[in-house]
């Protein structure tokens, strides 16, 4: 059968249409990092064509790893969850098919190191629950969101407070909106808020003197990384969680990475700060002062 050249230029013309609409409407590409995350998905992914990649990772940001229900079944003994979503892709012999995100199978075990982000701990869903109301109540929004298995949180700021002009107005408060996976485990989750709540007090988002939050240097993405995850791995550890933070920090420390790079000081104090905000601090009982016990 003969090529027909209309025909190839105009599914051309469709799936650029696409592409471009698909960019357009997901808004996530307006940065160059955000870019250059995408391309990387892109060559991480290697069973799926550049352009069904590029369509997963705008359906489900941070997916570290998607399968045909078949796929999911023969190659590692899974089947789709009930009631999980499916993520499109185009299919050679169809219009589309449907493929699972790794966090939306059950089955068979997995190696731990499937997953891009792993804890495991007597945290439950409870404890990270009251965790996010204690955190509500010093003006730090929580919300859980669907996304992929790489996207573990984030945090930033939405309102930065101003000093009042008037000395008899009520002083501001500076608000802040944190994201966490709602398809982790909620020990992981325990651990991405630890994270998050690190980058907070140890003022990576700027200063803050309602949550006493220091004024920092400016520092690389690389050493705020690696100070916020020593903060989770801190009080992960001091609370029941185990985290595999090297394993998340192999991208971020290099050969000639020491502490150096890091201000430990900075580092224990942001610690006892994410502690006492999630009330995780009465490690040890204390007598009020000027009380002495008798001997």
């Amino acid at each position: 059968m003969e090529n027909n050249p209309q025909k190839t230029s105009t599914d051309a013309d469709i799936a650029r249409s696409l592409l471009d609409q698909l960019l357009t409407d997901s808004r996530l590409y307006t940065q160059s990092q955000d870019y250059k995350e995408l391309l990387d998905f892109v060559v991480r992914l290697r069973n799926f064509a550049p352009f069904n990649a590029m369509l997963l990772q705008i359906q489900k940001p941070g997916l570290s790893y998607a399968a045909s229900a078949y796929d999911w079944c023969e190659r590692f003994g899974r089947i789709p969850e009930e009631g999980a979503r499916p993520l499109v892709i185009l299919w050679p012999f169809g219009p589309v098919a449907f493929v699972y995100d790794i966090l939306d199978t059950e089955g068979k075990e997995l190696p731990e190191d499937v997953a891009s982000f792993f804890a495991q701990g007597t945290i439950t869903a409870e404890r990270v629950s009251t965790c996010i109301e204690r955190m509500s109540r010093r003006n730090i929004q929580c919300i859980k969101v669907d996304a992929g298995d790489r996207n573990a949180g984030s945090i930033r700021v939405i309102y930065r407070a101003k000093e009042p002009q008037d000395p008899n107005k009520p002083k501001e408060v500076t608000t802040y909106r944190m994201q966490v996976n709602n398809n982790h485990l909620p020990p992981v989750q325990f651990a991405s808020i630890a994270h998050e709540l690190g980058y907070l007090f140890l003022g990576h988002l700027g200063p803050d003197k309602a949550l006493n939050v220091p004024p920092r240097y400016k520092m690389s993405h690389a050493q705020r990384e690696l100070e916020a995850e020593s903060v989770s791995y801190l009080v992960c550890a001091r609370n029941g969680v185990t985290s595999k933070s090297e394993t998340y920090l192999k991208n971020y420390v290099t050969p000639d990475t020491t502490v150096d790079h890091i201000d430990i000081y900075q580092i224990m104090r942001a610690a006892g700060q994410v502690e006492t905000l999630l009330g995780l601090n009465a490690h040890t009982g204390y007598e009020k002062p000027g009380k002495r016990p008798a001997l």
